[in-house]
């Protein structure tokens, strides 16, 4: 059965897409078969893993409304073992929807959608990933109930530790309410400016909440756009001039020591 890992963090701009495409993109090169699934009304993730959303028909929002069966919805990306579960503004609307249906529906669980069309698929991939919006909505909360784990991309900037603390409190609700199950993979640091105090002072308090902080910084400053349309970023603690396919050395490192050991019996290439 695929890890469901989902990026959250109610505040924007710290990460999580640029994060969930590479992460994807590296598992997939790894031998990995996965589902992205983008949860972002902004389709900030659709779009950087290279589709156009015109050209779209049916999305995540349309599997949760219950308009289309989720196998319908699925697109297979031009990388190998790589598939999108896409997002248009229309997701945006989802909160007034179910809000409604729970009003008609006495049995309609609001926080429980998303988890019901997954499992269709979950035997399908080895890992889903999914990048959540800036925000504590419906659509983190069915996340949160759908997901084996979650990654907490923070920046290094002086307010991270009073949103983190508030996150934080949500997926103990999560867990408690919703999904016992669920565990905190850890906090990945991102945009650390190590000339500066403030981001190694940021990780030494994050570090004192959750003890499994990784020193994993994503160097967005050193961060371009491929050929193929993927957010290719660095993986390091302190900020390293390591661009084109070197990349992927640094994701490996991650992978390996977060997530699995890579299965380099299958072919690596898209």
């Amino acid at each position: 059965m695929g890890k469901m890992i989902s990026l959250v963090n109610q505040k924007g701009g710290v990460g999580k897409t640029t994060t969930s495409i590479n992460l994807s993109a590296s598992l997939a090169y790894l031998g990995k078969k996965v589902l992205l699934l983008d949860l972002d009304p902004q389709g900030n993730t659709t779009t950087g893993i290279g589709m156009n959303k015109g050209d779209i028909d049916k999305t995540i929002y349309d599997v949760l409304i219950g308009k289309c069966d989720i196998k319908e919805a699925i697109i297979h990306t031009k990388y190998k073992r790589l598939d999108l579960l896409p997002a248009t503004v229309n997701l945006s609307g989802l909160d007034t929807e179910f809000f409604e249906r729970s009003k008609e529906e006495p049995n309609f669980v609001k926080g429980a959608q998303l988890k019901n069309k997954i499992d269709l698929v979950r035997d399908e991939y080895d890992f889903i990933i999914v990048d959540c919006p800036p925000s504590l909505s419906i659509i983190t909360i069915n996340a949160l109930t759908a997901s084996n784990s979650v990654i907490i991309p923070v920046q290094c900037e002086f307010l991270a530790l009073e949103g983190i603390m508030q996150l934080l409190n949500t997926i103990m609700m999560a867990q408690k309410q919703l999904n016992p199950d669920l565990d905190i993979e850890g906090v990945l640091l991102t945009m650390l400016d190590g000339r500066t105090n403030i981001g190694l002072e940021v990780i030494e308090e994050i570090r004192k909440v959750k003890n499994d902080c990784y020193s994993i910084d994503i160097d967005m400053y050193n961060c371009y756009y491929g050929d193929n349309a993927l957010m290719y970023v660095t993986f390091d603690l302190v900020s390293a001039q390591v661009l084109g396919d070197n990349y992927l050395d640094k994701a490996y490192e991650f992978i390996r020591n977060m997530l699995l050991e890579p299965d380099f019996t299958n072919e690596k290439s898209y």
